[in-house]
């Protein structure tokens, strides 16, 4: 027979994602919220094994991640301590109006994985416009202070693309490189933002666990004829991503 969790134990089962990787998560929520001090002593692993009804392996695994993101030292016959809080400095802020979504980002390096020709998006997150014929897809990775926080990829209405001074494609938010083609205007555009997992490939190009949180987001932009001129996802890190937002 499963022993009963504890009482107020948190329930990790209602999530696909792996139990340590939630724990993860957790314990860096409570360095942010200075609920585990910088200099301070974490509670132990027994303590934090009854605390949540899981076993000890799997804080063990959970600790091990922060431990590598230098965020906690452990010392034999010490314990655990808080070495520090996130760098907040590389998280990432999604724009939520139309002028902070062409602001540039301070310090951030875009390299240019993949540029292929000739496609179609396989779905669209937004029903306006009308497709373009074709379209140039472009697989593009955000760092900042050699930390990747963002992959994205960009349909951009393949008529247009010539117009895309190469520089733009190293240096520009995917929505200012479209803003700023010549004699194009936008009449509509729109945002969604989602909460996903990382897959494979994601993971491995951020640098980050497999099915860790990552914020998804989805942009969609209409020229005056109607025409979808661009699509773009966006996968940035759950860790390191950041929405403000003024409320009316």
């Amino acid at each position: 027979m499963k022993a009963p969790k504890p009482r107020h134990a948190i329930d990790l089962d209602r999530s696909g994602v792996a139990r340590y990787i939630q724990l993860a998560s957790l314990f860096l929520r409570r360095i942010e919220s200075g609920d585990w001090p910088v200099g301070e002593q974490t509670p132990t692993i027994d303590e934090l094994s009854a605390e949540l009804g899981v076993a000890r392996a799997t804080v063990r695994k959970a600790l091990d991640m922060l431990e590598a993101e230098h965020l906690i030292e452990r010392y034999r016959a010490k314990g655990t301590f808080v070495r520090q809080r996130p760098r907040q400095q590389i998280w990432c802020e999604v724009a939520t109006d139309w002028s902070g979504l062409l602001a540039a980002r301070d310090d951030a390096v875009i390299e240019v994985l993949k540029d292929e020709r000739g496609l179609q998006p396989a779905e669209l997150p937004h029903a306006i416009g009308k497709l373009a014929p074709s379209y140039r897809r472009l697989m593009r990775r955000h760092t900042r202070h050699g930390h990747p926080f963002l992959l994205a990829r960009l349909y951009i209405d393949e008529r247009l693309s010539s117009r895309i001074p190469k520089r733009n494609l190293h240096t520009m938010t995917a929505l200012k490189m479209i803003a700023d083609i010549p004699g194009l205007s936008i009449k509509e555009a729109r945002q969604t933002l989602v909460i996903g997992t990382a897959d494979v490939e994601t993971a491995e190009r951020l640098d980050m666990p497999l099915n860790a949180p990552v914020g998804i987001v989805h942009r969609s932009a209409v020229d005056k004829t109607g025409c979808l001129v661009f699509l773009g996802e966006g996968l940035y890190r759950g860790d390191m991503v950041r929405i403000d937002m003024k409320l009316k």
